[in-house]
């Protein structure tokens, strides 16, 4: 089978959770021995260096990018608010890139044309007109609830009407663009029901994140009981995660610090503002900024926090944590599309008072964390294996 693999960033490196979620599905399709051709898009956030990829991924995909401008122009956004286009998802249409496009579908046929996420959807007239693949909309999550879920928490007026007028443009493009496409692979059944919700006719099957549990060693690691570390990692020039830090840092850390002296906080990820990284080890916060290895940054400490409160589809972080035994506490807005069983392989709390009484009940207990980090990875073995999720990804390919 030849695929068409089309990105809305490099999936290389895989600096974040969209990255390496694209990445795992290129490399389950190599290793099914498909042809795989990716094209992707490159932006200042998400820049494109074909001197830092390994030769053999650059061989065995012939990936070809085009720099796209997706930075905000204040003039099309607010121009936009009185059209029935959605900013979001217009800025990432490119002629140079449509051009390499039609090069390519001019050159070469494709069984498959796999879009990632909603941003590659404006190429769908072009695709038609210059392919006879089907075409897969690969859905990382509903953007339209992700800039909903913002409004609803904001209190600005004027910001909350804003992110209104943006959620319902958004809503109103992913209603009109779904029944264009061949099928849709969600990354978790809550979104599945949903696009049901929105109108979608055209056959879904739930794909979720896959990952290769052979890449994550398990370390068992003692947990300190003097001192219970825990952790958030990701980037914040994602809104969601910003939004959820700052609740953590400003409400939600305070109030357990005073509590317990035994705890301290570790954060990390790419684009901390100032006044993260100025406030650094006040109330046993430690500040790593951008760190090298996600990996080795998850294992040295014991129990993640995930307090989202605005997000949408799936938190790749939260399987690659459960993939490395680690203890999750998380929202349930954070946990969605996972199919957990709250108290065995993660802990929910979505009030202050809720992450109180988890986080009172681990330092009394601390051998909790090790049982239900033990359990994540089980979990995650076994219903999260990149080998399975492909192979049920290249059924729906060939049934749709």
């Amino acid at each position: 089978m030849k695929v068409l693999q089309l990105c809305h960033k490099p999936p290389l490196p895989s600096i974040d959770g969209g990255c390496i979620s694209m990445n795992n599905i290129t490399d389950g399709l190599l290793k099914n021995k498909c042809k795989v051709k990716i094209l992707t898009i490159s932006t200042t956030k998400h820049p494109f260096n074909k001197d830092n990829l390994p030769k053999n991924y650059l061989q065995r995909t012939a990936i070809e990018s085009v720099f796209v401008d997706t930075e905000l122009n204040v003039v099309d956004a607010i121009s936009n608010l009185v059209t029935s286009d959605s900013y979001n998802i217009s800025r990432f249409f490119s002629p140079d890139f449509d051009t390499l496009l039609k090069k390519t579908l001019k050159n070469e046929s494709f069984d498959v044309i796999h879009l990632e996420s909603l941003f590659m959807t404006p190429y769908i007239h072009t695709l038609r007109n210059f392919s006879n693949a089907k075409i897969i909309l690969r859905s990382h999550n509903l953007e339209y609830m992700i800039w909903e879920r913002l409004a609803r928490k904001t209190i600005n007026p004027a910001k909350k009407m804003y992110l209104n007028i943006l959620s319902k443009q958004l809503k109103t493009y992913e209603s009109s663009v779904i029944n264009t496409i061949d099928g849709i692979a969600a990354i978790s059944m809550d979104d599945r029901v949903k696009y049901e919700k929105l109108g979608c006719t055209k056959p879904m099957k739930t794909i979720p994140f896959g990952i290769d549990i052979k890449k994550y060693q398990f370390k068992e690691k003692l947990v300190d009981a003097n001192n219970i570390k825990f952790f958030h990692l990701g980037s914040m020039d994602w809104k969601p995660n910003l939004e959820a830090v700052t609740w953590l840092i400003e409400t939600i850390w305070p109030s357990l610090s005073n509590q317990h002296n035994n705890i301290s906080l570790h954060l990390a990820g790419r684009n901390m503002p100032s006044w993260m990284l100025e406030n650094n080890n006040l109330n046993n916060i430690t500040n790593h900024s951008e760190v090298d290895s996600a990996s080795d940054f998850i294992s040295s400490n014991d129990i993640m926090i995930v307090p989202l409160i605005s997000a949408g589809g799936m938190r790749v972080k939260i399987i690659e944590g459960m993939a490395l035994g680690k203890t999750i506490i998380s929202t349930k807005v954070g946990a969605e599309g996972i199919n957990y069983k709250d108290g065995e392989n993660i802990l929910i709390a979505n009030t202050i008072s809720e992450f109180q009484q988890v986080v009172a009940m681990l330092t009394k207990h601390p051998e909790m964390i090790e049982a239900i980090g033990k359990n994540a990875r089980e979990f995650v073995s076994n219903y999260y294996n990149n080998t399975l999720i492909t192979s049920n990804l290249l059924e729906f390919y060939k049934s749709s």
